[in-house]
Order: structure tokens, then sequence, then C-alpha cells
């Protein structure tokens, strides 16, 4: 059976450092942070008081108000970002056959804020009885997102959440493309979406000593691959981007941004929060991509990592990607736009595709911000290309963006340059 091509159609994003694709990536390019003080609660007794909050999103223009309200915040960023990419990829809705559109959505936790409102209240109250608002399951399943988006747009494809942590919305991509290249379907909105920045969520990280506590110095807290790096930071939103089987994508001419070419997947199977050491599941998922796309280390020009900022982490995926792309290693650009985004969690693979998808239309790699010439670590290589501070322009070819998620588990895709 021969396989079909994927390309991506239309992209949608929220994210704390634009509301919008476009101007995530202007942010992103120009190096800014979207790190400041907690304002969604009172932070004063946490260990961490700050985050990447999403900021002046207007949700009225893209969900109705009384709608909205049946919705956690993760799922109104989820319908946010599908409204723009349903609008980017221009398909017609009155004459697409919707049978053949699915939605597949990363989420790494789901309604939390809504699970903390709903519990808090019957602790406060709990000789009352269990009284719940009705909608307190449908908000904060983690499955949701999906559903509210095809019955939005009555798209009757194929519908489900992946559940993989941090690697959530890469394994969604992975499947919506696996799905498409098996003909399954001919367009699936494929993405992520999470909103974690609560009591619950902050201090479960906290109590794990996961994030950082540089509260006098938000916006350069991120800094991955520093000596100084003292975990990630909390961020939040969604991202969504609409993949094509490209015979359908031609003939209804819609404008193509790259073509995705591979995915791969694996396990760590070593512990429940820490990376391999050795970044062994890392070198896994990234050899397993790039066989699946049928392509050599020295075609990938730039790899956008997982590169969270936690001592580990980044230093073992620096160890994975010199083992895997050996002296191309050194000639491709790597970057952490967590150093900007902060951690989206189960949002972070499809903001980070998105981000990879970008750079390979306009040959730009944005930067890891942050760095500073002096605060290197002695176990990370500096000769690999961290595209410390300022974003570089070059040909980019083909893209690989990572993603590794607490339980061990690891997903990876890769885009290139559309060409016929």
């Amino acid at each position: 059976m021969e396989l079909k091509r994927v390309v991506v159609t239309g992209l949608g994003a929220v994210t704390p450092v634009g509301n919008t694709p476009e101007e995530m990536w202007e942010n992103l390019v120009a190096g800014v942070s979207g790190a400041g003080p907690i304002t969604h609660f009172d932070t004063s007794k946490c260990k961490t008081q700050f985050g990447c909050e999403v900021k002046g999103l207007n949700l009225s223009d893209y969900v109705d108000r009384k709608e909205a309200r049946k919705m956690d915040p993760y799922t109104q960023f989820a319908m946010v970002a599908a409204e723009q990419a349903v609008r980017d990829c221009k398909i017609d809705l009155d004459t697409v056959n919707k049978n053949r559109i699915g939605v597949i959505f990363g989420v790494g936790i789901g309604g939390i804020k809504t699970f903390e409102e709903e519990v808090s209240y019957y602790a406060k109250n709990e000789e009352a009885g269990p009284k719940f608002n009705p909608f307190f399951i449908p908000k904060m399943i983690a499955d949701i997102a999906a559903g509210q988006i095809s019955i939005k747009y009555g798209f009757h494809g194929p519908n489900y959440t992946t559940t993989s942590a941090c690697a959530s919305s890469s394994h969604a991509l992975a499947d919506a493309f696996n799905l498409i290249r098996l003909g399954k379907a001919d367009i699936i909105l494929g993405g992520g979406a999470e909103a974690a920045i609560c009591m619950c969520g902050l201090g479960g990280f906290n109590a794990m000593h996961a994030l950082s506590t540089r509260n006098e110095d938000p916006e350069h807290a991120s800094r991955p691959f520093s000596a100084s790096r003292d975990g990630f930071i909390m961020g939040e939103g969604a991202g969504c981007l609409v993949l094509e089987e490209l015979e359908h994508a031609k003939a209804r001419g819609a404008k193509i941004y790259a073509e995705m070419v591979g995915s791969g997947m694996s396990a760590d199977a070593f512990h429940i929060t820490a990376s391999h050491p050795e970044g062994l599941g890392a070198k896994l998922v990234m050899t397993a991509a790039l066989e699946d796309a049928g392509m050599n280390p020295e075609d990938i020009d730039y790899i956008n990592v997982h590169g969270t900022s936690t001592h580990v982490g980044d230093i073992s995926e620096a160890k994975a990607i010199k083992d895997v792309f050996g002296d191309s290693a050194f000639k491709l650009n790597i970057s952490s736009t967590k150093s900007m985004t902060g951690h989206l969690l189960g949002a972070a693979g499809a903001v980070e595709a998105m981000v990879s998808v970008l750079s390979v239309k306009n040959d730009i790699v944005p930067p890891t911000i942050n760095h500073e010439e002096d605060d290197k670590d002695e176990e990370i290589d500096y000769n690999l290309n961290f595209t410390f501070n300022k974003a570089q322009k070059r040909t980019v070819r083909a893209a690989l963006s990572n993603t590794f998620g607490f339980g061990g588990h690891n997903a990876c895709v890769i885009f290139k340059k559309y060409d016929l």
C-alpha cells in the first residue's frame, strides 16, 4: 500500500507570547519572554509566584459567552486555536466532506482548574452533601476539547484525545499524520491545549521541585542549557495544525506551509518523572522519526528541543542529539522556545511543531534566550549551536521537534519544505 503525503494547511495558536500564530512567531523571533508574575490567583504562599500566562485574549471573538461558561479554560484555548486554524486553511464548510475530517487533540492534565474549584467547594460544604455543578465532569475530562471542536463544526471523522503528559500533542500530531497517510481521513485538526496555572497545578509541580523559583526575575528564569537553570516555568495555551492529504489540499487550491514527513515514539522505561540520564528514549525517538521520514541526520537543519530548563533533562537531550546526529549535530541549529513560552505541558508539542513549521517556511531559527556566556554547564557541549539569545537566518530544509513527558513518554515529529 502506498502511503499518502500529508501537508500543513492551517495554523492556530494561543500562547503566552501571542494569541495568533503571526503574533507568536514575531515575538519568538524577537526573543520576547512571556513570563511574569501570576495574575490568575494569589501566589503569596507559593514557592513559585510567576508563570507564562496567556494575556489579552478576547474569548468572545471566538466562543459564545454562554457556551464558554460550560468549558474549562483549557477547552476555551483549544476552541480559539481551532477556530483560527479552520479560518486559516479556508476549507469550505458547506461543501467539504465532514465525515472525512477528524480532530485529535493532546491534553496532559485536562480541566484541573475546574476540578480544583468543584472539590474546594465540596470540601468547604461537606455537611451539605455532594453538590456539584452539572458541568463539572464534562468540563474536567481531557477528551472534551476534541469533542467540543467536532461539535462546533460537525466534523465526523476520527475524534479523540492523546494523553502522555508533555508529549501529548506530539502524539496527537503523529496519530493524525498516520491516519491521513493510511487514507482514514482527508483532514485532521491536530493539536493540544493546557491550562494548569492554578493553585493545584503550581503547588503540585512545586512539590516535585520541578519549577523555577527565580521569583525576583521571571523574564530570565527559563534558561535552557545554562548552568544556573533551576526548573521550568509553567505555561498555558493551545496550538492547532490542520493536517491534510496532499491531493485533497491541491484539489482545493490550499496554501501549504510545509509537509509532515515523519514521526517517532518511544519510552524511557526508567523513572516516573526523570528522563533517562543518557537520553536513551530521546535517541530512540529521534532515530525512529528519521527512519519514518526516510531521512538522514544531515537532512535536518533545525531541532526544536524539549529543552525545559531542568538539570537532568537538558543534559540528556543534548547527549542524545550528539549520539544520533554525529558530526551533523554541529552543523544544525538547536533552540528551546520554552525559554520564551514557558512549558505548555500538553500543548507544548503542538505549539513547538508550529514553530518548526514556521521555521521551515521562513528560514529563520528562533533563539534560546537568557543564556550568559559565562553560565556554562560542564556536562553540556557548547560546540552545539543552541541559537543563544538571537534568532539566526539560515535555510531550513527540515525541522525536527522533540517532546518528552513524565512517565518516560517520548514523541518526535518532522516537517520539511513542500516540493512537488
